[in-house]
């Protein structure tokens, strides 16, 4: 079952190529048709997964390099199922979000399934070296997707243009992986097994100087991903240049590729490494907190808005992490899925924005809730959950977070309370200036959501509210997954 998740979206890809491009009817049934399958497979999957008897289940093993210790190897845990079921649910709204794509259609899904594919690989992959070709072919389309498809940002004085986002994305991000992969080459070496196998690497154990001296290459090579401060400025930037369904799943699933990564690998092979360098990471992603709470209510562009904050929000997924506590990385796990799921509608509303008005300066807008009364209601809902109101995913998860950062690092869960109090201050002046107060009549005639663009929203939003009333049906098999990486720690 995980290699048809994995391989379905590069057997569309190849269908796509084999498609003339004028036919856009077939273009796009193919897309949805693939999005369906792929939401329909992340979630038997998830499904699938037995919480009461934990550890890697739907495994398998195909042998490819003897030699090297290099296999095929496949399988699910509680961390990696939910992070499946995301990246099915952003893919499927992503492709509806994309139904009118310009130009070049054929082309734009072609990568953004062979994107997609590298992800789902990234998530079930428990060979390393798989682990990382995935992450690689995850993160190397964004550069002509933000490139061709991506948009310039005027600012007066003066232009980020849509080439400048893809390109610092894409060497930030590669430089990053460099690490990833001298950490990984050496780990293979240490251990001395003679295989990259994630089960054989973990029965090995290394000793706890070369864990010590190895767990910086993870956290600053998936750091990056993750927008860990300072590397985190690609984010913005990429998040802004980039289409909307690419956004979507740049803040929305890519990122989370940065945290799983740092988890599944950092923490879960180097433990003793990871309590050495803890108290580092946790301060890294304190900063995360305050300071991209504090850039986000700087800026006047829609989309900065939300890039800032994806960055303060991710801070919460590292606190949680480097407290190497069950219960603070339980909540950071959960953030990831409730952040993919936030993100993505955000851009999606965004987009949906933009695409009317042809601007996304927060001073221009005012009173938008009475031509737009769905994509604003929909606008308050990922808001809301951005600040953590009590019902939506958000708060669930951060509660969680702010637990184990208190058990562990007391006077930082001070500041990571302030930055959620700042996160709420520009999330409500945000709402008040863009949708509410009185119509400039600049707006008068804007159309609201279509019901395609709907639908897709509403798919997020109703994620949203059902895990933040029922978070047992993703915490039940998260909890189970985490449990075993802290008898590790």
């Amino acid at each position: 079952m995980l290699s048809v998740l994995v391989l379905v979206p590069v057997l569309v890809a190849g269908l796509l190529v084999a498609l003339p491009s004028g036919r856009l009817r077939a273009l796009r049934s193919l897309a949805l048709g693939a999005g369906i399958v792929e939401l329909a497979l992340a979630l038997y999957v998830f499904l699938s997964y037995d919480s009461n008897l934990g550890g890697y289940q739907l495994v398998e093993r195909y042998r490819w390099l003897d030699s090297l210790g290099v296999s095929f190897h496949l399988g699910v845990d509680g961390v990696s199922a939910p992070l499946v079921l995301l990246n099915g649910i952003v893919l499927f709204t992503g492709v509806i979000i994309s139904w009118h794509m310009k130009p070049r259609p054929k082309d734009f899904f072609i990568l953004f399934f062979t994107l997609a594919s590298g992800v789902f690989g990234t998530f079930v992959a428990l060979d390393l070296f798989f682990l990382f070709f995935f992450y690689e072919l995850a993160v190397l389309p964004m550069y002509l997707l933000i490139g061709v498809w991506g948009s310039s940002s005027d600012f007066g004085t003066f232009i980020r243009t849509k080439e400048y986002g893809a390109l610092k994305l894409t060497l930030v991000l590669v430089a990053g992986s460099v690490l990833v992969w001298v950490g990984l080459l050496a780990m293979y070496v240490e251990a001395g097994v003679g295989s990259f196998d994630l089960l054989d690497l973990e029965a090995a154990g290394m000793s706890v100087g070369v864990q010590r001296f190895l767990f910086p290459f993870f956290m600053l090579g998936f750091g990056v991903l993750a927008g860990l401060w300072p590397f985190h400025t690609w984010s913005p930037d990429g998040h802004v240049a980039a289409p909307t369904a690419v956004s979507m799943v740049h803040a929305g699933v890519l990122m989370k590729l940065g945290a799983y990564g740092l988890l599944r690998v950092g923490i879960s092979l180097l433990p003793e490494g990871a309590h050495a360098w803890a108290p580092v990471l946790i301060v890294l992603g304190t900063v995360n907190v305050v300071y991209g709470a504090m850039s986000a209510m700087a800026q006047k562009d829609l989309k900065y808005v939300v890039g800032y904050s994806s960055v303060s929000h991710m801070g919460y997924v590292l606190m949680g992490l480097a407290t190497l506590t069950v219960v603070g990385m339980d909540g950071a796990v959960l953030q990831m899925f409730s952040h993919g799921i936030m993100t993505a509608l955000f851009f999606a509303l965004v987009g949906i924005v933009y695409e009317r008005a042809h601007v996304r300066d927060i001073t221009v807008f005012e009173g938008l809730a009475k031509r737009m009364g769905l994509t604003s209601a929909f606008f308050v809902v990922a808001g809301l959950t951005s600040l953590g109101l009590p019902g939506l995913s958000g708060f669930v998860a951060e509660f969680l977070v702010f637990v184990g950062v208190f058990q562990t690092y007391p006077v930082l869960g001070v500041l990571a309370i302030i930055g959620a109090a700042i996160t709420a201050v520009y999330i409500l002046r945000l709402l008040g200036k863009v949708f509410f107060g009185p119509l400039n009549p600049k707006w008068e005639k804007l159309p609201d959501a279509t019901p395609r663009e709907g639908f897709a929203a509403a798919v997020l939003v109703a994620t949203i509210v059902f895990v933040g009333v029922n978070p047992g049906f993703l915490m039940r098999a998260i909890d189970s997954g985490v449990q075993a990486l802290a008898t590790r720690l």
